[in-house]
């Protein structure tokens, strides 16, 4: 049965801005690339922002409207919006507000993903939002405005669905997910391609879920402890000032995440392809923490980065063997980094397989996926890698092409194994659903339970 959908919370932006907005708010029907006038702005200062950069807030609005995201995604005025009603709402979801004495872009739009609320807790429902949707964005924006563009940052309102799944029942909520970035890391988020470097980031600005300060993490089940975060966004006595301000850029100490190295994105290949230790499998029934021994201290994004950096030029190797031996995408590095606390070893895929138009079932592509284009790479792959590194998962990341075409669906299917478990399937002594098994299974960041016998 179909229940009750519930706001969970009001619109957090409503909340926070309109004190200071100074915006005349019109609702006249808009097109899908229109934009905030700037004859609708009250306030000097924000109505001189509009008129400079109309023509790149028109470029993005139209740049996002094409975009395609896993779920449907629409810029909205207000967040909270059904989306049977999406068509007809005011669609000018960019504008230029005030944030805590700050001058920031916003971006407001309703994401038409409902999370599993059995399966996803809301640090990953949040962190998936972020992944899939403000990631994206954000390289939208540093595509079409200045690194010096004269506001102090940008912030992001995206509205999702929770639903639970009871006995009985189905309760579908909403929740908000609200980002508030200082400039100098838009841009240094954007071209960060490691979880480590980004929760660095993360961990200084500002974020909202349903209106409560949030402590995001992108590796672990739980949020972190908000206290504890260096929350590192001034507030100013001037704000306007810096809406015509070009020179904090210079001074800001992530610049050099704007440079990524190689090294932030690398693995070490082996050179004797001795199995590494026997350890035991862990049990199917804790695959969060397969693969990790109780007596292991937990491992930091820290452990993650100096892999990254000792194993530079091999990780550099293995991915240009990558590319040409496993189908390795040249956009996204072999990297580690941390999950559940452990170290796991990511690599990107393109898979081989050609699917047909986006409408069979995700658990079929997904068996195939594993079976016919993975399965077959592991033992070369696992054997490529050397021993004696210590990590404790391999994370391989699928692509799956669904439309033909540069901007054809598509759907990104993980496949999170545990190190020791992935060496008994490649040696023949377990199956490929034991594997799976023990492994995580993720469709554009929605964990499934994968049974390759059902799907057949």
């Amino acid at each position: 049965m179909r229940g009750m959908k519930l706001n969970i919370a009001e619109n957090v932006w409503r909340r926070l801005f309109l004190p200071t907005l100074g915006i005349a708010i019109a609702f006249s029907a808009q097109s899908a690339s229109a934009q905030v006038s700037p004859a609708e702005i009250l306030n000097p200062d924000l109505k001189a922002l509009e008129e400079t950069y109309f023509p790149q807030l028109t470029a993005l609005n139209q740049s996002i409207a094409k975009t395609k995201f896993p779920f449907p995604f629409f810029l909205s005025r207000f967040v909270g919006i059904d989306p049977d009603k999406q068509a007809g709402t005011d669609s000018r979801g960019l504008e230029f507000v005030r944030f805590q004495d700050r001058v920031i872009l916003k971006v407001t739009g309703n994401y038409s993903a409902a999370y599993d609320t059995n399966r996803l807790t809301q640090n990953e429902r949040a962190a998936g939002t972020l992944r899939t949707v403000i990631l994206p964005i954000l390289d939208l924006v540093r595509a079409v405005f200045p690194q010096d563009m004269a506001c102090d940052g940008i912030g992001f309102e995206i509205a999702y669905h929770a639903r639970s799944r009871q006995r009985s029942y189905d309760f579908e909520g909403k929740e908000n997910l609200v980002l508030v970035l200082d400039r100098n890391d838009i841009w240094a988020l954007s071209m960060t391609t490691t979880d480590s470097a980004r929760q660095e980031i993360l961990n200084r600005n500002k974020i909202y879920v349903s209106g409560t300060d949030f402590g995001l993490s992108l590796t672990e089940r739980d949020p972190l402890n908000v206290q504890a975060l260096p929350r590192s966004i001034p507030g100013r006595p001037d704000a306007t000032s810096t809406a015509r301000s070009s020179t904090l850029v210079a001074h800001s100490p992530l610049l050099k995440s704007n440079q990524p190295a190689p090294a932030v994105n690398s693995l070490a290949v082996a050179t004797d392809p001795e199995p590494p230790p026997a350890n035991s499998a862990p049990p199917p029934s804790s695959p969060i923490v397969a693969d990790a021994p109780p007596a292991t201290p937990p491992q930091a994004p820290a452990d993650a980065d100096r892999l990254n950096d000792k194993y530079q030029s091999q990780l550099a190797a293995l991915a240009k063997e990558g590319a040409a031996k496993y189908h390795f995408v040249d956009y996204a590095l072999p990297t580690f980094m941390i999950f559940r606390n452990r170290i796991a070893l990511q690599m990107t895929l393109r898979n081989s397989i050609l699917f047909g138009p986006q409408k069979g079932s995700i658990y079929k592509r997904a068996a195939q996926s594993f079976d016919l284009f993975l399965a077959p790479q592991l033992r070369d792959l696992s054997d490529r890698i050397s021993p004696d590194v210590e990590f404790q998962f391999f994370d391989f990341s699928v692509l799956n092409k669904l439309a033909p075409g540069p901007k054809g669906a598509s759907e990104a299917i993980e496949f999170i194994c545990p190190r020791t478990a992935l060496k008994q399937f490649v040696n023949a002594e377990i199956t490929n659903q034991q594997l799976l098994d023990q492994s995580i299974i993720l469709v554009n960041g929605v964990r499934i339970a994968l049974n390759l016998q059902l799907v057949e």
